[in-house]
């Protein structure tokens, strides 16, 4: 009887041992520790690259501490090519020293970015260099890559935790630049059900947060989330920049010929109005 007992305790024991290291095996927070870089590929997909192309009308506003606001009003087109490959092209209606300014990206999926700026006032076509891709886009709190993306595989990521923001169910992801840049890493809210990024928090070499990213205004358009208003501002320096698309439609028609030097200096007018 003590032996049966022995025994059956025995088996009761390795039972819920088993069930306990099931558990941790099938723990959530590993599952999505393994799962964090797919999360944030979905979150690339949904933010930049709804649609086979894009047009939009945005207005830029660049902010100072003390509220003095500088506008900047330009058309975005971007077309999307085969194996995550994208063309972007920016024109420049006003204010009058920026007006006619072209910007063009060809993006590549696991290599550096070409990136181009046409300066009408020197009738310059500029080549930007890959190592300037975290530089400020145009002046604003923006940077060239904020405005095409950055390289997936350029970074590591960890899954932090589940979070709702603004009643709003988020997946939170750490991510860390596997090559020097101006932050440490960067803290994204990922919208569940849109996939949306309603957040980023980065974080200086000092590992103090100086620019936040948030979309303040996400709506379906064609069937698509578009963030229609966006905000980056600099903690620091109290600098901010607000970005709304004033207009935006998917699956326009544009053509690849669009995104070429040619049109860099002379924009397609049908396209830019």
């Amino acid at each position: 009887m003590k032996r049966y007992l022995t025994a059956s305790l025995l088996a009761i024991f390795t039972f819920f041992a088993s069930l306990n290291a099931s558990i941790v095996l099938w723990s959530p927070s590993l599952l999505h520790a393994e799962d964090a870089m797919e999360i944030i590929k979905k979150s690339q997909e949904a933010f930049f690259y709804p649609g086979k192309d894009m047009q939009a009308r945005v207005k830029m506003s660049l902010i100072s501490k003390t509220g003095q606001q500088r506008l900047r009003e330009m058309t975005m087109l971007r077309r999307n090519g085969a194996g995550g490959e994208q063309k972007y092209f920016i024109y420049f209606h006003s204010p009058g020293d920026v007006r006619g300014t072209s910007f063009m990206v060809y993006k590549y999926p696991n290599k550096d970015d070409d990136r181009w700026l046409f300066i009408p006032a020197i009738n310059l076509v500029n080549r930007i260099a890959a190592r300037d891709s975290r530089s400020s886009f145009v002046g604003s709190d923006f940077t060239y890559e904020d405005v095409s993306g950055r390289d997936v595989e350029a970074d590591a990521y960890k899954y932090l935790r589940e979070e709702t923001l603004e009643g709003k169910p988020c997946r939170v992801i750490e991510s860390a630049p596997k090559g020097p840049t101006e932050y440490t890493k960067k803290i994204s809210w990922i919208d569940k059900t849109t996939h949306i990024p309603l957040k980023e928090e980065y974080y200086d070499v000092q590992g103090a947060l100086y620019k936040v990213f948030t979309a303040d205004k996400v709506e379906t358009i064609g069937g698509l989330p578009a963030v229609t208003k966006r905000t980056m501002s600099n903690v620091k320096s109290g600098h901010k920049t607000e970005v709304v698309f004033e207009s935006i439609a998917y699956n326009v028609g544009l053509g690849d010929d669009i995104f070429s030097e040619r049109y860099l200096r002379k924009p397609p007018e049908k396209w830019i109005k």
